[in-house]
């Protein structure tokens, strides 16, 4: 009985979003993310044979995407990291900018 009861939510589950409010797309971008030395070439050649969109248009998109409370509660370690490193290259830049060694 537990076994049926496993066996039904699982493969609903998996086709579900984890997070209500979190679309396919940024469900997939995610996984990109935490996965993307996985696949051969440039990650820029990745992410336009994955997504069709240029690497620009995905960072702009995966920058509002680790805003929201519901991609950091899809996947928080994946998140927390991804903010991480966006807060250190701002520092970076803006010490450039100021002329100061970080």
């Amino acid at each position: 009985m537990d076994s049926a009861n496993a066996s039904s939510s699982g493969p609903a589950e998996a086709a579900q979003p984890a997070v209500a409010g979190l679309s396919e797309r940024d469900g997939q971008i995610l996984a990109f993310e935490r996965h993307w030395w996985k696949y051969a070439g440039a990650k820029e050649q990745a992410i336009r044979d994955q997504f069709q969109m240029s690497a620009t248009r995905y960072y702009q998109v995966l920058n509002a995407l680790i805003d929201r409370p519901e991609a950091l509660a899809h996947d928080p370690l994946l998140v927390k990291r991804l903010r991480r490193l966006r807060a250190a290259r701002q520092r970076a830049r803006s010490a450039r900018r100021l002329g100061i060694e970080v």
